[in-house]
């Protein structure tokens, strides 16, 4: 993760809490190791501060949560305040989602 914060996303270094450093040994104690690393971070900037526009330099990247995805063979970094449900809208369809005064189901396309 060092390396992809550095060397992609021009971080100084990386940040991750005592209980985030456990998970990754656990991970490589379990033999997931040698998994490539998939990075879930804000899309607005390289840094994981969404307010940092573009490609800032010098910035940490903290690590929040690590997640194993061992059916995709890949561990997860989850880094800043981030949703990790993909292709989801800020507001769900379901809020235009009705029934109509005749009982037709309105909002669903």
């Amino acid at each position: 993760m060092r390396t992809i914060a550095t060397d992609v996303y021009g971080a100084a270094d990386i940040a991750a809490d005592a209980k985030v450093r456990r998970q990754i040994r656990e991970l490589q104690d379990s033999g997931y190791g040698h998994f490539p690393i998939c990075v879930a971070k804000t899309q607005y900037s390289f840094s994981t501060d969404a307010a940092l526009r573009g490609a800032p330099s010098g910035h940490m990247v903290t690590i929040r949560e690590v997640r194993l995805a061992a059916g995709a063979e890949f561990i997860v970094m989850v880094c800043g305040d981030i949703m990790t449900m993909p292709g989801l809208p800020k507001v769900p369809s379901s809020n235009v989602i009705d029934v109509s005064a005749d009982g037709q189901i309105v909002g669903l396309f």
